[in-house]
C-alpha cells in the first residue's frame, strides 16, 4: 500500500499503512474532543473496575461492568470506523484507483479485527 501526500506535503492519515506516522486531519478530527470526553469516560469505568477488585466486589456485579465498559469501547470502535469510511474511504473512492481498493480491504480487515474481539 502506498502513501498519498497531503496538501500540506504530510501524509494523510487514512492513505496508507506504510507511514510510520498518520498526520491529519483524520476523519474522527472534526468530533475530537467528544471523542476524547468519551475514552476518559470509558477510562473511569475501566478504573473503577480495578476498584471493584479491590474492594472485593461480588464477581457477577464486576462482570455487569465489564460488560458495560466493553459495550462502551465497541460502541466507540464502530462510530469511528463509520467516520473512517464517510472520511477516508470515500476520499479514496472520488480518487479512484488502486487506493479505493487498499482503502476497502483496509475497512474490511478492521471489521474483522472488530469481530474478533
Amino acid at each position: 500500500m502506498t502513501t498519498t501526500e497531503t496538501a500540506d506535503g504530510g501524509t494523510g492519515a487514512c492513505h496508507g499503512q506504510d507511514a510510520p506516522t498518520h498526520t491529519g486531519p483524520h476523519g474522527y478530527s472534526h468530533d475530537k474532543e467528544a471523542h476524547l470526553k468519551r475514552l476518559r469516560r470509558i477510562e473511569g469505568q475501566i478504573r473503577g473496575l480495578q476498584r471493584m477488585v479491590e474492594e472485593d466486589v461480588y464477581c457477577i456485579d464486576i462482570l455487569t461492568q465489564v460488560s458495560a465498559g466493553t459495550k462502551a469501547l465497541q460502541s466507540f470502535a464502530l462510530q469511528l470506523l463509520q467516520e473512517h469510511l464517510r472520511h477516508c474511504v470515500a476520499d479514496a473512492a472520488i480518487k479512484g484507483g488502486d487506493e479505493i481498493d487498499a482503502k476497502v480491504a483496509e475497512a474490511t480487515a478492521a471489521v474483522a479485527r472488530l469481530l474478533r474481539s
